[in-house]
C-alpha cells in the first residue's frame, strides 16, 4: 500500500509539472512576452544617441540639413576668420564689381563684399532665429501647462488671450509692436519673443490635458507632491519631444520675420549685415547686378529648408504614434 501510494504521488506531482508547463507555454504563444523580451523592448532607442542614429539611418535629408545648420552656426560663430573681407571696409572704386576671384559674389554699391557680408549676417539671422524662438517658447510652455493643469478660469483666460494673438498675422502684429518701439535687433527680440507664443501654448495646454489624468500624474498627488513639481518634473519631460520638433519648425518663421521687417525698413538699420537688408539695398539694381538680392535670398532660403527638413525628421524619430503606425 504504501507503494502503491508513493507511486500515485509521483504522477500527480508529474501531471502538476506538466500543466505548468502547457500553461506558460499557452502564455507565450498567446502574446505574453518573457523577461528578456520585456527588458529588451524596454531597452530599445531609450538615449538620445539611439535616436539620433535612427534620424541619420532613416532621414538623410535631415542629417545633411543637419549639417548645413551646423557649418552655418560655425560661419556665424568664426566670421572674421572665415570672412575674406571686412564686412564694414567701403571701397568705391570697387563698386557693383561682377563676381570675380577676388570677391566671389561681387561687391555692393559701396564696395563692400557681398561674401563677407553674407557671412556675417548669419550672426544676425540665426540669433534673430534661435532666441526669440526660445523665449515664445518658455512663455508658451509655462502658459500652455498652467491652462491645461488647472483649467477653470486660468484656462479660459490663457486661452482666449492666444486667441487674440492667433487671430492677427505674427508679422504685422511684429510691425506695430517695432513702430511702437523703433528698429533694432533688441526690439526685434521683443517683437517676435511676443507674438509667437501662442501657438506653443496651445499645443502644450493640450498634452497636458492628457497627461494629467494619467496613473503617474495621480500617483505623485496620492502622495501629496506639489502641483508645480507635478507640472515641471513630471509633465514637462513627457511634453519635450514635440517642443523639440515644434522649436526646429518655428526658427524658419523668424528667420523670415525678421527679413520681412529689416526688407520694410524697421529691422535691422545699415551698416548692419542683415539678409532682409541685402535684399532691399539691391533690389534697385535688380536687373543689372541681381547678385546683389539673389546672393542673401539664396542664403535665406537654404537655412529655412534646412531646420524644415531636420524638424521633419525630428518629428519622424520622436513622435510616438507614428513610430506605430
Amino acid at each position: 500500500m504504501t507503494d502503491e501510494r508513493a507511486r500515485l504521488t509521483g504522477k500527480s506531482r508529474e501531471k502538476k509539472k506538466e500543466a505548468t508547463a502547457v500553461g506558460v507555454g499557452g502564455m507565450a504563444r498567446a502574446g505574453m512576452p518573457d523577461r528578456e523580451e520585456t527588458s529588451a523592448q524596454l531597452g530599445e532607442s531609450d538615449t538620445w544617441a539611439d535616436k539620433l542614429r535612427t534620424l541619420m539611418r532613416q532621414n538623410k535629408m535631415a542629417a545633411f540639413s543637419a549639417l548645413v545648420i551646423v557649418l552655418m552656426l560655425l560661419a556665424a560663430v568664426y566670421a572674421p576668420l572665415v570672412a575674406p573681407y571686412d564686412h564694414l571696409a567701403q571701397s568705391l572704386t570697387d563698386r557693383l564689381q561682377d563676381p570675380s576671384m577676388a570677391h566671389w559674389l561681387g561687391t555692393d554699391e559701396l564696395g563692400r563684399d557681398v561674401l563677407s557680408r553674407i557671412i556675417f549676417g548669419a550672426r544676425i539671422s540665426l540669433t534673430v532665429g534661435l532666441v526669440p524662438t526660445l523665449i515664445s517658447m518658455i512663455i508658451g510652455t509655462i502658459l500652455g501647462l498652467c491652462a491645461g493643469f488647472y483649467g477653470g478660469k486660468t484656462d479660459f483666460i490663457i486661452m482666449r488671450l492666444a486667441d487674440v494673438m492667433l487671430a492677427f498675422p505674427s508679422l504685422l502684429l511684429a510691425m506695430v509692436v517695432m513702430y511702437t518701439m523703433g528698429g533694432g535687433l533688441i526690439n526685434i527680440f521683443i517683437a517676435l519673443s511676443l507674438v509667437n507664443w501662442a501657438g506653443t501654448a496651445r499645443i502644450v495646454r493640450s498634452q497636458t490635458l492628457s497627461l494629467k489624468e494619467k496613473e503617474f500624474v495621480e500617483a505623485a498627488r496620492s502622495i501629496g507632491v506639489k502641483k508645480w513639481t507635478i507640472m515641471f518634473r513630471h509633465i514637462l519631460p513627457n511634453c519635450l519631444p514635440s517642443l523639440i520638433v515644434l522649436f526646429t519648425l518655428n526658427i524658419p518663421s523668424a528667420i523670415l520675420s525678421e527679413a520681412s521687417l529689416s526688407f520694410l525698413g524697421i529691422g535691422a538699420q545699415p551698416p548692419s549685415a542683415s539678409w532682409g537688408l541685402m535684399v532691399v539695398r539691391g533690389k534697385k539694381y535688380l536687373f543689372s547686378e541681381p547678385w546683389l538680392s539673389i546672393a542673401p535670398s539664396v542664403a535665406i532660403m537654404i537655412v529655412v529648408l534646412a531646420f524644415n527638413f531636420l524638424g521633419d525628421g525630428l518629428r519622424d524619430v520622436l513622435d510616438p504614434y507614428l513610430k506605430e503606425q
